[in-house]
């Protein structure tokens, strides 16, 4: 619906149905246009004007008008920098997570210094009473000014220095105006020209502004349209300083609070904040809009949440960015490297709106749990932040400190005295969650808040409501048996089966591998979903036992009439990497000298052909998930060892940490002596 469509009335009073554009103009001009898009409005306007109301390209045309002008292209929101009262938002609403809150905390300082940042201003004239007035004024209103008698001077000092505005007489000795504004464009492109003479003309004038100056001052100056000026130029500078923003990915498991934390990020700031999720998109002009030549067209999803929002500067959220898709209706992904290239999306062009609008202050936010699924172009031009797995310790603090207030404050238990003891939460960990986030975990604890609310609400009938600690034999009575066990440290150790750990996109798991040895004509069986890259690690495990048989004291004609047949359950799941080579190589050796492997180690990383053992990605989430298994040994590559010395203290302590170089030295550490197994 049009906000100014009413029907005017002729000279002689009858309502003619054309529009009475003086409201819009009003509006245009009130909205402080770029030059262009006002431009581009009065033309629209004009040939409105001229159309006859009645036919559908007036209706067209006048709510394109209206939807240019409902833009806020001068609408900013003013960022809190508080960097005190950001860090105790910051930690009052996420525990852990110091990497991400230390770039948010980076962001405020820059943007605060920007803010600090001292106007300059360099006065360039020959006459020493004029330069010395303009610097007195100028001062006096808290600019930093300095002085040159003459363009030469000027020029020398500008490559020293860098100056945001520069006042200076157009007629002088050795350099005038212009010769110094065009020297000066080319070692500072950025600083503003306002020129200022005793000899205006009109063609003086218009050679000026030609030639890249801002505005002409007539002498003697008028020292309030100075001051005016020189305000609006500072305040414009400290918008262009202040717009560009970073361009975030958060990537990691699902359940670590990728989400929450830019809720809590555009709270920190201060900002509006939108999300929408991109998950599955297949069309692009969901992103980009249609163009106004087609019936029904409208505007994309990013300039209509613009418009909603009313400001230029929202944080806004692009959720499961890695799961968008592509079909015959275009690419969205080809769309998202115009909006997410800091380069380019300063003139972001909306199909319907066909003009570029300035998407540099948004702070784009996304999401995504395998960054692996984005294209290359895409993920170079976004900050990757990695959000990894909570380990045990850090989910009690978050279940004590945030998860059980908001279940017992929204199930109405807070003033029963309900609580909560330590060893429950940490059954509840063990027991009932396997994930490296904490949704599961939340979905457990409001499950028992509804079941005792039953319970309190029983009691209350029956005219008693005593306190309640939910322990750990009412936990398991509220939620039933175990759902999980440590069943893999306390498992026997078997011939052929080795304990291996992945990354996937839901955070580190356990995997085993089962080797079997039969009669055959020399044929590698591979079985369980597995990808290309996980058949070569098996090809060059056993490609590295047969040439090294007699080094690892096993017979040489091991592989002779046989065949070796490797399984990795799960087979539904396809699997792929090259993490489990090791596993796979330590599965064999197993199998061929018939001893058992422990099962309360588990290994990982990248085997090669002579026997080294590569470093692989993926390692805090890997030690999590061994450790949410009861596993009391690792084993990781050599290489990885930059990444062991940025674990939690606590994770390192929960188990035994091994760093190995070759295929040889893992008999000892994983082997048990023939005989073993139970």
């Amino acid at each position: 619906m049009s906000l100014f469509r009413k029907p005017s009335k002729s000279k002689d009073g009858t309502s003619s149905g054309k529009q009475d554009f003086s409201e819009l103009r009003a509006q245009a001009k009130k909205a402080e246009l770029p030059e262009a898009i006002a431009a581009v409005v009065e033309t629209q306007l004009e040939r409105l004007e001229n159309m006859d109301s009645t036919v559908p390209e007036y209706g067209i045309g006048l709510d394109y008008v209206e939807y240019i002008l409902s833009l806020p292209w001068n609408h900013f929101t003013e960022d809190n920098l508080d960097l005190k009262r950001a860090e105790v938002v910051l930690e009052k609403q996420h525990h852990g997570l110091g990497h991400v809150k230390e770039r948010i905390l980076e962001f405020l300082a820059v943007r605060a210094l920007s803010s600090l940042r001292e106007f300059r201003i360099l006065v360039v004239d020959d006459e020493p009473i004029a330069r010395s007035n303009l610097e007195h004024v100028l001062s006096k209103e808290g600019y930093r000014v300095s002085t040159a008698a003459n363009g030469v001077e000027a020029l020398h000092i500008m490559e020293g220095q860098e100056f945001e505005l520069v006042l200076t007489d157009l007629k002088m000795e050795k350099m005038d105006g212009i010769q110094l504004l065009e020297a000066a464009r080319k070692i500072a492109p950025h600083t503003e020209f306002i020129m200022i003479t005793g000899y205006a003309t009109v063609s003086s004038a218009v050679d000026a502004l030609q030639k890249g100056a801002t505005n002409y001052l007539a002498k003697p100056v008028d020292l309030n349209e100075l001051r005016i000026m020189v305000k609006q130029l500072r305040e414009r500078k400290k918008v262009l300083r202040l717009t560009r923003s970073p361009i975030l990915l958060f990537s990691g498991p699902p359940g670590t609070g990728k989400t929450s934390l830019g809720q809590a990020i555009a709270e920190t700031l201060q900002r509006k904040f939108v999300r929408i999720s991109v998950g599955g998109l297949r069309d692009e002009a969901e992103l980009r809009g249609h163009r106004r030549t087609y019936v029904g067209a409208m505007p994309g999803r990013i300039i209509n949440e613009i418009k909603r929002l009313g400001v230029k500067n929202p944080v806004f959220m692009l959720d499961e960015i890695d799961k968008i898709g592509q079909d015959f209706r275009g690419d969205p992904a080809s769309v998202l490297l115009e909006i997410l290239d800091p380069e380019q999306n300063s003139r972001f062009t909306d199909h319907y709106l066909d003009l570029p609008f300035d998407l540099s202050a948004v702070m784009f936010i996304a999401t995504a749990n395998v960054v692996e699924r984005l294209p290359g172009p895409l993920l170079d031009r976004m900050e990757n932040i990695h959000f990894p797995g909570y380990t045990e310790k850090e989910k009690q603090v978050i279940a004590a400190r945030y998860m059980i207030p908001r279940q017992l404050k929204e199930h109405a238990l807070l003033s029963r005295n309900v609580s909560f003891t330590p060893d429950t939460v940490l059954q509840i960990i063990r027991n009932y969650t396997m994930e490296a986030g904490l949704r599961n975990l939340d979905r457990e604890i409001a499950t028992i808040c509804r079941k005792i609310a039953r319970i309190s609400l029983q009691n209350l009938d029956a005219g008693s409501a005593k306190p309640m600690k939910i322990d750990s034999q009412l936990t398991e009575r509220l939620l039933g048996p175990p759902k999980y066990e440590h069943q893999i440290a306390s498992s026997g150790h078997r011939i052929g089966v080795s304990t291996g750990l992945v990354w996937t996109e839901f955070g580190g798991e356990i995997i085993f591998v089962e080797a079997a040895l039969m009669k055959g004509s020399q044929h590698l069986i591979l079985t369980g979903s597995l990808g290309d890259v996980l058949r070569e690690s098996a090809q060059t495990a056993l490609s590295y036992l047969r040439s090294n048989a007699l080094q690892l004291g096993i017979d040489p004609d091991f592989f002779e009439n046989s065949d070796i047949h490797i399984h990795i359950p799960a087979g539904a799941v396809s699997k792929d990497g090259p993490s489990a080579g090791v596993t796979i190589m330590v599965a064999l050796l197993s199998l061929i000298t018939k001893k058992p492997a422990r099962r309360d180690v588990a290994l990982t990383g990248e085997i090669t052909l002579s026997g080294r053992i590569l470093a692989v990605s993926g390692i805090r989430e890997k030690l999590l998930a061994a450790q949410r298994a009861g596993i009391r040994t690792v084993i990781l590559p050599k290489g990885n060892e930059v990444d062991i010395g940025n674990l939690d203290p606590d994770l390192k302590s929960s188990m035994t940490i091994v760093t190995a170089e070759e295929v040889k030295s893992l008999q000892e550490l994983v082997l048990l002596e023939a005989g073993a197994a139970d």
